[in-house]
């Protein structure tokens, strides 16, 4: 079965921060969801956020093969999310080699999630500490893992993770893209469900939001609307960082979609830039 993809997105600088390092983007023509949150002084982080969304909307749109980059394998999960872990690497690469041209760039990275959607199955990817929720009849579900010091404590049993959450070194991650020649994302494969929202978000986000407040801000038709009250959430909890949101929503076809199709149009491909 495949279902009717809709997909709002929005990105805030934020009550502190002086510039936005936050980056999205997505192309629903060729089911392509991307968050990324740089950084690095000087808008380093600005640019690596850019380069990694870039990056990645333009392997998709050029016809991605499964074959993984740098020699790497994935094994367990579909061609897919193989696609998805190529795409990101060469987001790593540029990320990576722009750094080492310019002084000024020199050790920006940038954190990354991204979803691949297909019929009704989607792989999502991360690495770094953005996040990917799936909230389905209320319910909210955290499908990735942070790449964090103190999620790595918490994954060690140092830390429980009420005290990961008040710690002052939540924004100390362990794995990011550019820092590194070669990077390793978290993969994994998916079924949609009727009515499912995903939401991708940077952690001036997912930090300040609470699972009750995430599910209440998409129960309504507007996903941009629900993007909207998310980040307002997001700045009335405290965040001191920028503040980014991708909704992803699968419905079922109407009769119209099923006996004419749905052609995509410009409104199809968003970015943040």
């Amino acid at each position: 079965m495949s279902f009717v993809i809709q997909a709002a997105g929005n990105t805030d600088i934020g009550l502190v921060r002086k510039n936005n390092e936050d980056n999205f983007g997505y192309d629903l023509r060729h089911g392509i969801f991307v968050v990324c949150d740089g950084m690095g002084g000087q808008q380093a982080g600005e640019l690596a956020s850019k380069i990694a969304v870039d990056t990645v909307l333009e392997y998709f749109r050029q016809d991605p093969s499964a074959a993984p980059v740098g020699g790497a394998r994935f094994e367990g999960v579909s061609p897919r999310a193989v696609s998805l872990a190529s795409a990101i690497q060469m987001a790593n690469q540029a990320i990576h080699e722009s750094g080492a041209r310019d002084v000024h760039h020199a050790g920006m990275g940038s954190t990354i999630v991204a979803v691949a959607v297909e019929g009704n199955l989607f792989s999502i990817a991360n690495v770094g500490d953005s996040r990917i929720y799936l909230i389905r009849n209320g319910d909210v579900v955290q499908l990735t893992n942070d790449h964090s010091l103190v999620m790595e404590q918490v994954r060690r049993g140092l830390m429980t993770l009420e005290e990961a959450e008040q710690s002052k070194m939540q924004n100390v991650i362990v794995r990011a893209l550019g820092t590194d020649d070669s990077v390793e994302p978290d993969l994994a494969d998916h079924e949609f469900n009727p009515e499912d929202i995903l939401l991708l978000c940077s952690d001036g986000m997912s930090r300040y939001v609470k699972n009750e407040k995430m599910a209440e801000a998409v129960n309504q038709d507007s996903l941009e609307q629900a993007c909207t009250d998310l980040i307002e959430a997001a700045k009335s909890g405290g965040s001191d960082d920028n503040i980014t949101c991708l909704l992803v929503r699968a419905l079922h076809p109407s009769w119209k979609d099923r006996i004419f199709g749905r052609l995509p149009s410009q409104a199809d491909q968003k970015s943040s830039t």
